[in-house]
């Protein structure tokens, strides 16, 4: 066990990321309206080159334009492997106002990246006198991000969130898939002539976790491809839950309830968690340092345990 502690990540609801297009103005105040937490106003995949300014003026417009409530408003601009990454900061922090909380940067594959982006950014929050920092979140989506995943994790105070963009890190792999998240037909292992599937997600998630963790960071999924599948949604969301992420995207607006379905945790679980903190405060009181809760043991690290779901279930109510 090291002795540095780590940072404890932001504590903001990050249950669910709906995404839309910067092209598509008439479904803004429909997404303020929806119950995700992070709004994501995009401006590079679902947006065409030729809409790319006309996109940015929209969003731009919007942000402050629109009432967002109190959810976490954030903009994807385009990778930096393009013409139009220097335009969309620029134009979104010295014309879009000062309600924009965050900046979605794509296809991260080094700490440079970041820094990047970073130098620009401060340089306009300077020259113009911005009262609000701006947050960044990147997404992992190639085998270089993947490979550099901590040192992204670590390069900038301004980072707080990180996601897995599941299709393009396919094809950054060369995986031989065409499905976004989930399993995979191919993705199988045999007992007694049996199938049986497994994640060819997992491994890359939980190095995006452990890097996170380590550097306070939020782990967040990607999408799930199949809007029509909402089993499957939920199974892959589960399953990153239980990895330690924090919430999903949604690129479908019926993903959003879906998202926070399984992010939020059950009051049962709540429940549970609280009976195992005050189990162990009675064991500490007799000077014991482990106790035994339903049948099973639960100690000094049960109580960590239990106060993530605590504290997780506190910071959605409120």
């Amino acid at each position: 066990m090291s002795f540095r502690i780590q940072p404890a990540a932001p504590a903001r609801p990050n249950r669910c990321q709906l995404f839309g297009p910067g092209s598509r103005p008439a479904i803004f105040e429909k997404m303020a309206a929806s119950t995700a937490d992070v709004i994501n106003l995009d401006l590079e995949d679902s947006v065409a080159p030729s809409d790319k300014d006309s996109a940015r003026e929209n969003v731009i417009e919007a942000i402050s334009g629109v009432d967002w409530g109190n959810k976490t408003l954030s903009v994807r601009i385009n990778g930096l492997d393009t013409p139009y990454w220097y335009r969309d900061v620029v134009d979104l922090l010295e014309r879009g106002g000062d309600r924009l909380d965050q900046i979605m940067i794509p296809k991260v594959g080094c700490a440079g990246d970041l820094y990047a982006v970073d130098a620009l950014v401060t340089a306009v929050e300077a020259a113009k006198g911005r009262a609000r920092r701006i947050d960044f979140e990147v997404i992992i989506e190639s085998a270089a991000g993947i490979a550099h995943v901590e040192e992204i994790a670590a390069a900038s105070p301004r980072l707080v969130a990180m996601s897995l963009g599941a299709a393009d890190f396919a094809a950054s792999m060369g995986m031989q898939t065409t499905g976004i998240g989930g399993t995979q037909e191919n993705y199988y292992m045999l007992r007694d002539g049996e199938k049986h599937w497994s994640d060819p997600w997992h491994w890359a998630q939980a190095a995006i976790v452990a890097a996170c963790r380590t550097h306070g960071v939020l782990p967040v999924d990607g999408p799930f491809g199949d809007f029509g599948d909402d089993d499957g949604f939920r199974a892959q969301a589960r399953r990153s839950a239980t990895l330690g992420m924090v919430g999903k995207w949604a690129i479908h607006p019926k993903q959003v309830a879906l998202a926070n379905e399984v992010f939020t945790p059950s009051d049962e679980a709540v429940t549970e968690a609280r009976e195992i903190l005050a189990a162990m405060e009675a064991a500490k009181a007799k000077g014991e340092g482990a106790t035994v809760y339903k049948g099973r043991l639960v100690d000094i690290a049960s109580i960590k345990q239990a106060e993530v779901i605590v504290r997780q279930a506190e910071m959605i109510a409120g």
